[in-house]
């Protein structure tokens, strides 16, 4: 069955652009054309993956993309937000509320359909990761169940967003072990020779909050200055 992609942009002139490219490429296009469209059409039509504009008419795709991550059915939907040059504040909420990569206009139509591949590849491994059914991985009061996509400190449950929880799975399963911020493109988002490691640096923020991790202090990930993060192993087990 061909890949099909939710396309999300008011500018008609974007959208013949990029449905273009992908059809191309063998992908099955859909489009829409305001917010709230968008999640109407991903509850109907179900797409491999969501290519969404910021600047939406009736709702924008900031709040789609907030909307769609508080689903459970939708958490691992991958979503590449497009967003015009300069808009750096909206690039990050974008990566906050859940978005998986950004794209800056103008952009290339190679380099749009090469991310739209590695989001689609990263999203094979983790589902297959899930039907793996991981067992439980502890650290002193960590505990994280990979097959839920669950993760507690003590009898809290953590409010993690897929990516979050993916770094966290991925840096606790080798504790000690310095993972740099290109591992964690590749492993979690996909990316070979494209991407920004500033993704990284904004979900683990984030991930440290909600651990109430101190950066200055940790005790659960460590920055490794010019390298990137490995989670502290000590009593780790």
């Amino acid at each position: 069955m061909p890949t099909k992609i939710l396309v999300v942009d008011d500018e008609a002139n974007i959208v013949e652009l990029v449905k273009f490219s992908l059809e191309k490429n063998g992908f099955t296009v859909i489009v829409a054309y305001d917010g709230l469209e968008a999640i109407n059409m991903v509850e109907r039509a179900e797409p491999d993956l969501l290519i969404l504009d910021i600047m939406l008419p009736v709702m924008d795709g900031l709040e789609v993309c907030r909307h769609l991550r508080q689903s459970a059915r939708h958490r691992n939907l991958p979503i590449i937000m497009l967003t015009a040059k300069g808009e750096e504040i909206d690039t990050v909420l974008g990566l906050e509320m859940g978005a998986d990569d950004y794209i800056k206009k103008p952009f290339s139509p190679r380099e749009m359909v090469a991310r739209v591949k590695a989001r689609l590849r990263a999203k094979r491994i983790i589902d297959a990761e899930e039907a793996d059914g991981k067992k439980a991985l502890v650290r002193k009061d960590l505990v994280i169940i990979p097959d839920k996509y669950e993760a507690f400190i003590g009898e809290k449950k953590l409010d993690l967003t897929p990516k979050e929880f993916e770094l966290l799975r991925i840096l606790a399963s080798s504790p000690g072990k310095v993972m740099t911020r290109d591992m964690l493109l590749e492993r979690i988002w996909g990316y070979e020779f494209i991407g920004d490691t500033r993704t990284v640096d904004v979900h683990i923020r984030h991930l440290r909050m909600k651990l109430g991790d101190d950066s200055s202090a940790p005790q659960y990930i460590e920055t490794v200055r010019g390298v990137g993060y490995k989670l502290c192993e000590n009593e780790y087990r």
